[in-house]
């Protein structure tokens, strides 16, 4: 049997599944050197996909699309080769009509190819539940696990899995404020502050929130603001009073376009503002401090809710949704004592939601089980037939990359084999640079364009991590926050946070031979068996596709892609 998960809106996408084992997942962000968080933006490019990996249109068994922003239902549009094309998805979330992550709220059809085919549409929640639980270790050992989903436009809603019947529970909201008002904070304070009249009723700059985390480290926490945070919290969403009651009628975590969350969420954070704008303090402690908020708000509204329904524990628990890529909230959750292990998958975001609904579907009639995957599943890397002028090529093995790498102190750009899964370049498609000079993470920065407080990643092998970071434990998807312990503060600088931070990447001959390679002779020749890692992109565009792409941009002196080395002449 094969199941094709859709996506068609922000970061859209194709994932096939033959059976439980997912084949391929292609983002449209990750195609040409498209703009991040592309949509699939014409039906046209989903034969072209399929065709591309061996596969027609009439060998899809089911068709799955994503949900969208709406309460009944959503609607989104898209053209068909050209001709514009209304269709009826299943809402944001669940509602009373439609109370399963697991059944379609909307049924349909849709041209593909030539053909009109019949279309399930899952609630936009259970294409993060299910690319959460499915991916998990949980459910590949027949594990119960809660399911945390946080997204943009929903407030955190909990969910728990019966593996051996294979069941859903739904447990819920946690607390009503939505993920976006994370980012729209930065609306206020920093670098980011808006005018009044300008401040956005949509999310209008996805990439606001990772930049946050990072800028975050120029400041303290500060309990005054923290309770300022908190008490205008309590007034505008939990409060006995007829606004609350308001809110509450007219914002329900159904998709930020679905319903007026962002206009609430203003009033709440202008009323913090004018509070906290008397107390005199920094921008830098200001979003440092509702951070703060927000975190100590998740895992205690997370945990108590956890403890009154099934007990404390210790449990498993899966964590996705936009807000899943917030390092410090997954470390912070995982550091509970409730929580046995916390999972979070390579794309706990919307590129991550085409694989969702696809598995949704399949538990459709299978209840909800593991899936065979791993991370290097995306596009493969495109052919590069010539090489350009003011280039050479030549065969080169991965030992001698780590040789370059710390002869030259110079970055390199490394692309190997089919692109990670997720929006983070795993060593699929990296800039790969030496780390003991507190210098290249600012070079990192300006060869991508980037701000100076922008951190870069380590990337390590898995054995020797605990002697480098703490806790150190194996995290090959670069989703929790580890400190770098004193004693090698100095020798890796340049992977190191302004907190003293990192996030870290582990490496296994398991996870990739190729890179576990690259990393073990540059230990060899070092000392040190880390590198920086940082995604090989155009700014504001997904992964480069080819080499090719990478000498054009012209920004490092070596490109490594698949044994061969091009290097400016």
């Amino acid at each position: 049997m094969i199941t094709a998960g859709l996506k068609l809106t922000h970061s859209g996408g194709l994932a096939l599944l033959e059976e439980d084992k997912l084949l391929f997942h292609i983002e449209v962000q990750k195609l040409a050197n498209n703009a991040r968080y592309s949509p699939v933006a014409d039906l046209r490019l989903i034969p072209e996909i399929l065709a591309e990996h061996g596969f027609k249109v009439s060998d899809v068994d089911h068709w799955a699309l994503d949900g969208w922003d709406g309460a009944e239902f959503g609607r989104l549009s898209v053209l068909d080769n050209g001709t514009p094309l209304e269709l009826k998805v299943a809402p944001y979330r669940e509602n009373d009509s439609i109370n399963s992550l697991v059944r379609p709220g909307v049924t349909g059809q849709l041209p593909i190819g030539g053909a009109m085919v019949r279309y399930n549409s899952y609630v936009h929640m259970s294409s993060h539940f299910a690319a959460a639980y499915c991916s998990s270790p949980f459910a590949a050992r027949g594990e119960d696990s809660f399911v945390l989903v946080w997204d943009g436009g929903c407030f955190p809603r909990l969910y728990f899995v019966d593996a051996a019947k294979g069941t859903v529970e739904n447990g819920g909201e946690a607390f009503p404020l939505i993920g976006h008002s994370y980012a729209m904070a930065a609306q206020y304070f920093g670098p980011w502050a808006r005018k009044r009249d300008d401040r956005s009723q949509v999310v209008d700059d996805l990439s606001v929130a990772g930049k946050l985390m990072a800028y975050i480290a120029l400041g303290k926490p500060q309990d005054a603001i923290q309770e300022a945070l908190s008490d205008a919290f309590h007034r505008h969403f939990e409060a006995p009073t007829e606004a609350v009651a308001e809110y509450r009628r007219q914002v329900t975590g159904c998709g930020s376009t679905g319903e007026p969350s962002h206009r609430y969420t203003h009033a709440y954070l202008s009323d913090a503002a004018e509070r906290i704008t008397e107390l005199g303090v920094s921008d830098e402690d200001v979003l440092a401090s509702m951070h703060q908020f927000m975190e100590d708000l998740l895992v205690e509204r997370i945990v108590e809710k956890i403890r009154r329904w099934k007990g404390d524990g210790p449990w498993n628990l899966s964590f996705a949704g936009g807000c899943a890529l917030n390092i410090k909230w997954n470390s912070a959750l995982r550091a509970h004592p409730i929580f046995n292990d916390v999972w979070v998958p390579p794309y706990p975001d919307d590129s991550g939601s085409a694989i969702g609904t696809a598995c949704a579907e399949y538990a459709r009639t299978r209840g909800v089980s593991a899936m065979q995957w791993h991370t290097r599943l995306g596009p493969d890397l495109s052919a590069t037939p010539e090489t350009p002028d003011g280039w050479t090529a030549r065969k080169c093995a991965p030992a001698e990359v780590a040789r370059i790498l710390h002869e030259s102190g110079r970055p390199l750009v490394f692309l190997h084999g089919r692109a990670e899964l997720g929006p983070r370049a795993l060593g699929a498609r990296s800039i790969l640079a030496p780390a003991h000079d507190l210098a290249m993470k600012d070079l990192l920065n300006e060869v991508k364009d980037r701000e100076y407080y922008r951190p870069v990643a380590p990337i390590c092998l898995t054995e020797h991590a605990p002697e480098i970071f703490e806790p150190g434990t194996p995290d090959p998807y670069m989703l929790f926050d580890h400190d770098v312990r004193p004693e090698w503060l100095q020798r890796v600088p340049a992977i190191t946070h302004l907190d003293g931070t990192a996030r870290l990447q582990t490496v296994s001959s398991q996870d990739d031979p190729v890179l576990a390679e690259v990393l073990r002779e540059y230990h060899a020749l070092s000392g040190i068996p880390v590198l920086c890692n940082t995604s090989a992109n155009l700014n504001g565009s997904g992964f480069f596709p080819d080499a090719a792409s990478v000498m054009r941009w012209g920004r490092t002196d070596h490109v490594w892609a698949d044994g061969v080395l091009y290097s400016k002449a």
